[in-house]
């Protein structure tokens, strides 16, 4: 594929917008304001997709509910990565059988990674018919026509489109949060680790412009926002599409400049390349936050070996302390794959082996789930469900007590941390985050709020948070 094809036309995205216009005459003419609810399911890019396609329904003309009854189009943001979620989707989307049939114009869409997915795509038609939207990764910037064919024809709209993927820049965004954003630098992914569907459901690797993702960030700080998350499948792979000479280290730097951000995060990042230049170049952003999330999937040479992951175990520690030299204050998190095809315990052994002596503040621990179309979904010697959980319990008891050691160091400390607002527990509470990625509770103050900085002295120690007072 040229670069100049990875784009969607300023024609088409121009055509998208009139059908905008279109669906917003349409609710207009029934004198109502139409309620949407958004369902999200997966990874942080799912999540930033959803923030997309909220945009182009504020700009169509639709406010946001939480409350099923009251939507008037409920979409349900998919993820395919795990069973767990799809079969969590699809429970949701059953329930909504009933509800359909109360109310007739109610309209039920799902859309993501699961629709890229040719068995998933035949079972919704055949068995969730009171779903009537139905579309991939690659048709997102088509939400406007989708929705008026649906809205206006009353009439099942299936959108897939069979291709890699294209960039469509300028989609409007709705934001919630104020204070933190996500933005995506590339889609796609080339690794093919065995296990994984993402690069059949999200296509290769595309790089967005510099120039646009610095203008994306230079629009977020005039509106507030302190801290941005670089998104990719692969970020340290961002620029190797690009005709000219920009990698990721580059793209730091350069956001590293952009006024009123105060922190830059980026994830998620492969081992494999983690570059020289890369590695010297982290500790010269002045804004990059500490936390460096870093998976490893697995401790055996073995199993890596089979996932595809194309590193060695001592490969990955040494990775790490590399980093650890040119950044001494990097807090590390990790992702982990427990009962993949074939794995030993000897294997499981040597993921506990990493654990112990990388020392993780937090891992993403997942239990191994077949994805149909993926090689490891047809590797021989399954490991049976009893065994992954004994394992993956056997995971975290290790990694908590890792945690609970490492938060203890902060008994007495004072942290800077960015508050997000109130805490989700305790409404006497706030919390915020230190650039470490650690979750802090404070007692509340309605002079604060989100996207203030504050300093914490930290006097309770929990395994997964910090509790303190201002100072």
């Amino acid at each position: 594929m040229q670069r100049k094809d990875v784009f969607v036309s300023e024609e088409e995205l121009k055509r998208q917008k009139e059908f905008v216009q279109q669906v917003r005459g349409l609710y207009a003419e029934k004198g109502k304001t139409p309620k949407a609810l958004v369902e999200t399911y997966g990874c942080q890019q799912n999540e930033n997709d959803s923030e997309r396609i909220k945009g182009m329904l504020s700009e169509m003309g639709f406010a946001f509910t939480d409350s099923r009854e009251d939507a008037d189009f409920i979409l349900f943001n998919t993820c395919a990565v795990r069973e767990g979620a799809e079969m969590r989707v699809l429970g949701n989307v059953g329930a909504l059988k009933h509800l359909k049939a109360r109310r007739p114009d109610l309209i039920v869409g799902i859309c993501g990674c699961m629709m890229q997915q040719e068995h998933m795509v035949k079972k919704l038609k055949s068995k969730y018919k009171h779903v009537s939207v139905i579309f991939g990764t690659h048709s997102l910037y088509q939400f406007p026509e989708i929705l008026y064919k649906a809205v206006c024809k009353n009439e099942r709209v299936i959108s897939l489109i069979d291709s890699e993927g294209r960039i469509a820049e300028d989609i409007p965004v709705y934001r919630e949060n104020t204070a933190s954003a996500w933005v995506s630098i590339m889609y796609g992914c080339n690794n093919f680790c065995s296990y994984c569907i993402v690069p059949y459901v999200r296509g290769r690797e595309r790089s967005r412009e510099p120039e646009k993702i610095l203008e994306e960030i230079k629009s977020l700080a005039q509106n507030g926002v302190k801290e941005i998350t670089l998104l990719g499948q692969n970020v340290n792979s961002y620029g190797k599409d690009l005709d000219r000479n920009v990698d990721f280290a580059d793209l730091l730097l350069l956001a590293d400049k952009v006024s009123g951000i105060r922190r830059i995060r980026f994830m998620t990042s492969h081992p494999k390349d983690m570059t020289d230049k890369l590695i010297e170049t982290l500790p010269k952003v002045k804004k990059l936050c500490d936390q460096i999330h870093l998976p490893f999937q697995a401790g055996s040479d073995r199993i890596l070996e089979k996932m595809n992951r194309r590193y060695t175990k001592e490969g990955y520690i040494h990775l790490v302390e590399r980093i650890r030299t040119a950044m001494p204050n990097a807090v590390f998190t990790t992702d982990i794959i427990v009962g993949f095809p074939g794995e030993s315990k000897e294997d499981f052994n040597e993921t506990i082996d990493v654990l112990k002596r990388v020392r993780f503040d937090s891992v993403f621990s997942f239990i191994y789930s077949k994805r149909e179309g993926t090689p490891a979904a047809k590797m021989p010697n399954q490991v049976p469900e009893d065994l992954k959980h004994k394992h993956f319990d056997e995971l975290l008891d290790v990694q908590n007590k890792i945690s609970r050691e490492i938060n203890e160091t902060y008994d007495g400390k004072t942290v800077e941390i960015m508050v997000e607002g109130l805490s989700k527990t305790n409404e006497t509470m706030m919390c915020g985050r230190t650039s470490g990625g650690k979750i802090v509770n404070f007692p509340k103050d309605d002079a604060l709020s989100a996207g203030d900085f504050v300093h914490v002295k930290i006097t309770k120690i929990s395994t997964w948070s910090l509790t303190g007072e201002r100072v």
